[in-house]
């Protein structure tokens, strides 16, 4: 006998109910990466505001030209410094939050494929004599299915490891220009 409506609709609501699960852990995700991204913000505007306030009583304080200048390049480092510092937070937390939707992403395409398996399993006992073949059509488009989003999983993987990777690279670049600029104008 085959599947009758009511089963197909149990299903339907199923896959719309896990659907809205997701959605409801992305957004949660979000939130909470966002709220880190925040948090950051606000710590990093407080903590320049004060130092900004310190160096600028500083520099007001300077008795010549030669201070002033001397006093200008030695916040030089600290400040390339904290500027790397963060962007280096900042990735952390874009690689965190990257991880953790592909992470949710991987359990509710496992969750799918299983549900899709046993509808279809459901559907080929309960298929009427002769439909053997659309039966096996249908698995073999499945499993096809399958193999692309594996694959495009994988090439979404491999584009964010190769932008993790370019991002510290641009980090370490930075790092080591700035260390450079402010040793030759320490030396002056």
């Amino acid at each position: 006998m085959f599947m009758m409506p009511e089963q197909f609709s149990t299903a339907t609501k199923a896959t719309f109910d896990a659907n809205i699960a997701a959605i409801n852990v992305f957004t949660q995700k979000a939130f909470v990466n966002l709220q880190k991204v925040v948090e950051l913000n606000m710590t990093v505007a407080k903590e320049s505001f004060e130092e900004s306030k310190a160096a600028a009583q500083q520099l007001m304080s300077a008795k010549g030209p030669q201070e002033f200048v001397s006093l200008t390049t030695s916040q030089a480092k600290p400040s390339a410094d904290k500027a790397i510092a963060y962007g280096r937070q900042l990735a952390a937390i874009a690689a965190s939050a990257q991880a953790d939707f592909s992470h949710e992403a991987a359990l509710q395409l496992t969750e799918t494929r299983r549900k899709i398996s046993t509808l279809v399993d459901d559907v080929a006992k309960n298929a009427p004599a002769g439909s053997e073949q659309v039966v096996a059509m249908v698995k073999t488009a499945i499993v096809n299915a399958n193999a692309g989003f594996d694959q495009i999983s994988k090439t979404a993987k491999q584009a964010s490891d190769a932008i993790e990777a370019n991002v510290n690279s641009a980090v370490s670049t930075i790092s080591e220009a700035t260390e450079k600029v402010t040793a030759r104008a320490t030396k002056k």
